[in-house]
C-alpha cells in the first residue's frame, strides 16, 4: 500500500489582523452591555 501521506504538512504563516478589525472588534465590546434582569439576560449593543 502506497504511504499516503509521505510529505510533512507544511505550516502556514500567521496572519495578524488589520487595524481596521483590531478597531472594531474594540469599539463593538465598548459598545455591548449586558444586563441580567431576574433570570433573563439582555445584551444590548449600544448604537
Amino acid at each position: 500500500m502506497a504511504k499516503l501521506y509521505s510529505k510533512k504538512n507544511v505550516r502556514s504563516k500567521r496572519t495578524l489582523p488589520s487595524n481596521e478589525t483590531i478597531s472594531f472588534l474594540l469599539n463593538y465590546s465598548k459598545a455591548l452591555t449586558i444586563k441580567k434582569v431576574g433570570k433573563i439576560t439582555f445584551e444590548i449593543i449600544a448604537n
